[in-house]
C-alpha cells in the first residue's frame, strides 16, 4: 500500500467497523446521535451551529437531532452565557452513561473479529490509534508524501 493510501484506508475501515458493530449489536440509534454525544463528551458544551459544522450537517437538522436527544434526557439546552440569543448544548449524566454503554457494546461486539491478533499486531494497532488520536485534535502540518 502506498503512503498516500494509508489514511484513507484507515478512515474507510473505521466507517466499516462502525457499521458492522451497529448491525451486529442490533443498535438502531443513528450514528449522528453518537457523534454528537461524543463531541460533547470530549469537548464540553457547544453551540448548535458548532455541532452542526463538526457533524457536517445543517443547523436545522442538528436542531432536530438535539431536540430528540433532549427529549430522551441525553442532552440539555440552555442559553449561552456569552450571548443569550444563542443556545449551548451539554451532555447530561444520562447521556454520558448511554455513550459509555454504547462504546462498551461496540467494543464487545467487535472483539471477536480481532481475537486472533498477536502481540505485534496489537502493538501496531495501539500505535496507530495513538497517532490518529493525536492528529484529530490538531491542525494539519503538511502534505502526505
Amino acid at each position: 500500500m502506498q503512503r498516500v493510501d494509508v489514511i484513507p484506508s484507515l478512515v474507510l475501515s473505521g466507517y466499516a467497523l462502525g457499521r458492522i458493530a451497529a448491525q451486529d449489536a442490533g443498535n438502531d440509534a443513528p450514528a449522528a446521535q453518537w457523534r454528537v454525544l461524543s463531541l460533547l463528551d470530549q469537548n464540553g458544551s457547544r453551540r448548535v451551529g458548532e455541532l452542526a459544522a463538526a457533524s457536517r450537517t445543517t443547523q436545522p437538522g442538528m436542531t432536530r437531532l438535539i431536540g430528540g436527544l433532549e427529549r430522551e434526557g441525553l442532552v440539555l439546552r440552555s442559553p449561552d452565557p456569552e450571548d443569550s440569543r444563542a443556545i449551548v448544548v451539554d451532555i447530561t449524566p444520562r447521556g454520558s452513561q448511554e455513550l459509555s454503554a454504547w462504546r462498551e457494546e461496540f467494543r464487545d461486539t467487535l472483539a471477536p473479529r480481532f481475537a486472533d491478533l498477536v502481540d505485534e499486531d496489537w502493538a501496531a494497532l495501539t500505535r496507530a490509534a495513538e497517532i490518529l488520536a493525536a492528529h484529530t485534535t490538531t491542525e494539519p502540518t503538511g502534505a502526505l508524501r
